[in-house]
C-alpha cells in the first residue's frame, strides 16, 4: 500500500505541476507576438517538459491503480476468513435467529460491495486530497485575490456534502438490508421448490418476491437520489466560481497585476482545485453504500461467540465411561424446554429417545454435543463433566447421521471420506460395504467417483442417508447419535438404513432419536420424553408390559388403532 501512495503522490504533483510550465510556455507566446521574437527553443524545452509530466502522470496512475487493486483485493481477502473464522466461533442460536439468506448476503454481497467501493474511492479519495492541497498552494502563490474567491467555494460544498451524507446514510442502510430480504426468499424458494410447485403457490411466491423486489427498488433509487444530489450541486458552485475567477482575473490583466500565462494556469489550477471537490461529493454515495455495508458485515464480526475455552481444558481425549445427564434444565429464550432431566447410559448401550415432535429429543443431543449449555444441572462422560471438556475433543468422539443427510459437492468418495479425512480406498469401500451402499455406488456410470451437487443431487432421501450412515462408519467414534435417521424413505430403504445401523452401533454407546418405533425396539433403554421430561423409562418390552404412554404409541402404529402421540398423553 505504501507504494501505492508515492505512486498517487508521483501522479498529483506531476498534475499540479505541469500547468505552471505551461502558463510559462503561454507568456512567452504571448511576447512573441507583441515582440516579434519567440524564444522557440525555450518554448520546445517547456512543452516537452509538459508532455513528459502528463505521460508520467498517466504511467503512475496506471502504477498506482494496479497496486491499489491489489491491496484493495488483499484487504478483503482478509475480511473473508475473518467472517469465515467468526462463523465457525458462532453459537447455534445465531443461525437459529437469522435468515441463512441474509447471512449469505453479508458474507458475498455486503464484502463485495465493500470491496468495489474502497477500489473506487481509497486512491481517489487520496488523489483528490493531494490535487486539492497542490493547486491551492499555486493558487496562493499566483494571487492571493484570485485564490480568496476560489476558497468560498469550500465552506458551501462542505455543508451540502455533510446535509446530504446525513440523509443517504439511513437509505443506503435501508438497500442493503433489503437486498438480505430478498436474497432469504431467493434462498428459500430454491430450497422449497418442490413444495411450492407441488401446492401451486408460485403467485404467492411471485407475489412475496415482487413485493420484495418493490421495496429493493425503491430503497435503491431513493439512495442513490439522496446522494446523487451532490455532484450536480459542487459542478454549479465549481462553474461559478470558474466564472468568477475569469472576470477578476480578466480586470487583473488589464490592470498589469497578471499576466495572460498566470491567468491561464491560475485558471488551470482552479479548475484543478474545484474538480476534487466535486468529486469527493461524487464519492458520498459510494462512501455511503460502502458504510452501510460495513455495518452489516461488522454486525456479524461483532456478535456475540461461543465463549473462548482454556487452551488445555479437560482430557486430550473424550474419556470412556457412562454418560450422565445429572437434573439438566435448559431453554430457548428463557423457555424451557429441558426440566430436571436425570438419566444414566452404560457403555456400549443403545439408548432410543421417543416422544411427541417438540418434547426435547433432539435437544438433549445437542446438549450432549455441547451445541447448547445447561441452564443448570450437569453431564458427564467417565466422571468427567463435559464443561470442563474443550468441545473439539468431545465431539471427535461422536460420530453423527442426521435426519437431514447434509452432503457436499463432491465425489462419493468424498463425502464418505469426510468422516476421517485421509482414509484409503479400501477403508472408503468397506464403510459402504458396511451401510450396503457399496452395490448402488458401483452400478453408476463413475462409481464412487461420481460427482454430486451440493445437497447431495441427484440422489434420493434414503441413499443420502446411506452415505451419510458410511461417513459415520468410517469415522469410527465411540458415541453414536442417530437422529431420525429412518424418516421420509421408503420400506426397503428404511430395511438396509436399520441394518447399517445395527452394524454401525456394534461395541459404541448410541442414542438413537426416533418417530417410527420399528427402529428402537431392540433398544437397551428407551427414554419417552414429554415436554422435556421422562415420562417413562425402560425396555421395549417392559413399556409395553407397563401400558403406558410408550405402550398407547406403539399400538398408534403397529396395532391399527387409531391415535396420535396427542392423543396418546
Amino acid at each position: 500500500m505504501r507504494a501505492a501512495v508515492i505512486a498517487t503522490c508521483c501522479f498529483a504533483g506531476l498534475n499540479v505541476a505541469a500547468p505552471n510550465y505551461l502558463g510559462e510556455a503561454t507568456d512567452i507566446v504571448v511576447d512573441g507576438v507583441y515582440s516579434g521574437l519567440f524564444e522557440r527553443d525555450r518554448l520546445g524545452r517547456l512543452l516537452a517538459v509538459v508532455a513528459l509530466m502528463y505521460v508520467g502522470a498517466s504511467l503512475f496512475n496506471w502504477v498506482q491503480g494496479k497496486l491499489t487493486a491489489g491491496s484493495v483485493q488483499g484487504l478483503m481477502q482478509g475480511l473473508r476468513a475473518s467472517v469465515e473464522e467468526k462463523l465457525h466461533r458462532l453459537p447455534s442460536n445465531y443461525f437459529h435467529g437469522k435468515s441463512r439468506g441474509d447471512v449469505l448476503s453479508r458474507v458475498t454481497n455486503d464484502i463485495d460491495n465493500i470491496s468495489q467501493s474502497l477500489s473506487q474511492v481509497l486512491t481517489q479519495l487520496i488523489i483528490s486530497v493531494l490535487m486539492l492541497s497542490g493547486a491551492l498552494a499555486m493558487m496562493l502563490w499566483i494571487s492571493p485575490l484570485l485564490a480568496l474567491i476560489a476558497l468560498v467555494s469550500v465552506p458551501v460544498s462542505t455543508v451540502i456534502t455533510v446535509l446530504v451524507a446525513r440523509k443517504s446514510q439511513a437509505h443506503f442502510a435501508g438497500q442493503w438490508t433489503e437486498t438480505g430480504v430478498l436474497n432469504a426468499h431467493v434462498e428459500e424458494f430454491i430450497t422449497g421448490h418442490e413444495v411450492v410447485m407441488a401446492f401451486g403457490h408460485q403467485d404467492r411466491a411471485a407475489e412475496v418476491f415482487r413485493a420484495s423486489n418493490d421495496r429493493l427498488t425503491r430503497a435503491s433509487a431513493l439512495a442513490e437520489y439522496v446522494s446523487g444530489l451532490v455532484q450536480p450541486l459542487m459542478i454549479l458552485i465549481s462553474n461559478l466560481t470558474y466564472i468568477a475567477v475569469a472576470v477578476v482575473g480578466a480586470f487583473q490583466v488589464t490592470l498589469g497585476a497578471m499576466t495572460i500565462g498566470g491567468i491561464l494556469a491560475f485558471i488551470q489550477f482552479s479548475r484543478l482545485f474545484t474538480q476534487p471537490v466535486s468529486q469527493i461529493g461524487g464519492m458520498l454515495n459510494v462512501m455511503q453504500s460502502c458504510a452501510a455495508s460495513a455495518h452489516r458485515v461488522f454486525e456479524l464480526l461483532d456478535a456475540e461467540e461461543i465463549p473462548v475455552e482454556p487452551k488445555e481444558s479437560g482430557p486430550a481425549a473424550l474419556p470412556a465411561g457412562r454418560i450422565v445427564f445429572d437434573n439438566v434444565t435448559f431453554g430457548y429464550a428463557g423457555e424451557p424446554v429441558i426440566r430436571d432431566l436425570s438419566f444414566t447410559v452404560e457403555p456400549g448401550q443403545t439408548v432410543a429417545i421417543v416422544g411427541h415432535t417438540g418434547a426435547g429429543k433432539t435437544t438433549v443431543v445437542n446438549l450432549l454435543m455441547r451445541f447448547y449449555e445447561p441452564d443448570a444441572g450437569r453431564i458427564s462422560i467417565g466422571g468427567t463433566d463435559i464443561a470442563v471438556m474443550s468441545r473439539d475433543t468431545l465431539r471427535e468422539g461422536f460420530g453423527v447421521v442426521l435426519q437431514d443427510a447434509w452432503l457436499f459437492a463432491g465425489t462419493i468418495r468424498e463425502n464418505i471420506e469426510y468422516g476421517r479425512p485421509g482414509a484409503t480406498d479400501a477403508e472408503v469401500t468397506a464403510a459402504a460395504e458396511a451401510s450396503h451402499l457399496d452395490h448402488f455406488v458401483r452400478s453408476m456410470p463413475a462409481g464412487y467417483d461420481s460427482v454430486l451437487d451440493s445437497g447431495g443431487e441427484p440422489l434420493s432421501h434414503g441413499q443420502r442417508q446411506l452415505i451419510a450412515i458410511a461417513r459415520a462408519q468410517l469415522a469410527d467414534r465411540g458415541v453414536l447419535i442417530l437422529d431420525e435417521a429412518t424418516s421420509s424413505v421408503d420400506s426397503r430403504i428404511e430395511v438396509l438404513i436399520r441394518q447399517a445401523m445395527q452394524r454401525l452401533r456394534r461395541g459404541k454407546t448410541s442414542f438413537v432419536i426416533a418417530h417410527r418405533l420399528s427402529t428402537v425396539r431392540d433398544a437397551d433403554l428407551i427414554l419417552v420424553m414429554d415436554h422435556g421430561r421422562i415420562a417413562e423409562q425402560g425396555t421395549h418390552q417392559n413399556l409395553l408390559a407397563a401400558n403406558g404412554h410408550y405402550a398407547r404409541l406403539y399400538k398408534a402404529q403397529f396395532a391399527g388403532r387409531a391415535g396420535t402421540l396427542e392423543a396418546g398423553r
